[in-house]
């Protein structure tokens, strides 16, 4: 069974919910040891004393904080319990904000946990989760976990609510640190339309179980091949890449790309956008034809007028 690496309660108005808090992730890569290269024996990461100079166990180390350069206070875990905060032992709920997918705000998640109510505490808790869920709303609170105090969002998830971590506002650069254009590119019509017409053909529901750790996997085969003493196959080289000059001609063949990796047919508006564009040609080249061969007639025409005239006789002296 999961073990809670937290245990409180949730806080708002006068009304408590107490809770355990789970990971809801875990890492699922690909570990390695670190090894003498010579000998191949597993490297030792020891805690050392410089002063004593000796190897110390964990057990004889403490918490220190350097408040002068060579100048440590201990803080004990006493210390870090006597914090007088209400949020080491609770979810402060601070205030409910209508849940956005485009809130930046909360697109800086650090971890998620899921929440587990006490006993005492269901009622309160599917009933906080109810009214979440119905009025589209995100609880936004404070906690303390692992010696920090953390901004989170709290949000119904299954049968259960999921709190998210998130980082500070003063912990999340500025963009003003890119490189940007002042101005954003001009983008034509057409452009548009056709990376309209794109993301439409790759538009879909999203399934996660339809997606896998591709490179966990390789790599898992080239270990279980260097295991069995098999060659490994070197990979295709990548392709080097293209400057994209030609954003239309990149944009129609992403589309076809699209469109026969889903076995659909190219979407009405690209198709109306093209036969658009292959009529306004053809009619422009039609006029310009119908106008050279008028002038060729005119042309024609004030030739022979000029043959039928007769010749003028000159004046005798």
């Amino acid at each position: 069974m999961a073990r809670a690496m937290w245990r409180g309660a949730i806080q708002f108005g006068l009304v408590t919910i107490p809770v355990k808090l789970y990971l809801a992730t875990e890492s699922k890569g690909v570990s390695f040891n670190m090894l003498h290269k010579t000998d191949l024996s597993r490297i030792q990461m020891k805690t050392y004393c410089p002063v004593d100079d000796d190897v110390i166990s964990r057990g004889d180390t403490v918490k220190g904080f350097e408040y002068a350069p060579g100048q440590y206070v201990v803080v004990t875990d006493e210390d870090l319990e006597s914090v007088p905060l209400k949020t080491v032992r609770s979810i402060e709920i601070e205030l409910f904000t209508e849940r956005k997918a485009d809130d930046g705000a909360v697109r800086f998640v650090k971890q998620a946990y899921y929440l587990e109510p006490e006993a005492v505490g269901r009622k309160a808790f599917y009933l906080l989760k109810d009214v979440l869920g119905d009025k589209g709303l995100t609880a936004i609170c404070k906690v303390v976990i692992k010696d920090r105090e953390a901004l989170a969002a709290i949000d119904p998830f299954s049968d259960t609510m999921v709190l998210t971590t998130l980082h500070w506002p003063d912990e999340i650069r500025s963009t003003g640190e890119l490189d940007l254009p002042a101005e954003p590119p001009e983008i034509k019509p057409a452009e548009r339309k056709m990376a309209e017409q794109l993301i439409a053909a790759m538009t879909g529901e999203f399934d996660p179980s339809e997606y896998h750790d591709e490179y966990r996997q390789a790599l898992n085969r080239i270990i279980e091949a260097k295991i069995a003493g098999e060659e490994t196959v070197a990979p295709p080289e990548a392709e080097a890449p293209t400057n994209l000059v030609d954003l239309m001609a990149a944009l129609e063949a992403s589309v076809k790309a699209a469109v026969d990796a889903r076995g659909s047919t190219v979407p009405t508006q690209v198709t109306a956008a093209r036969s658009k564009s292959g009529k306004a040609k053809a009619a422009t080249a039609e006029a310009e034809a119908e106008a050279e061969s008028a002038a060729k007639a005119d042309a024609a025409a004030a030739a022979e007028a000029e043959d039928a005239r007769p010749a003028r006789r000159r004046k005798s002296a």
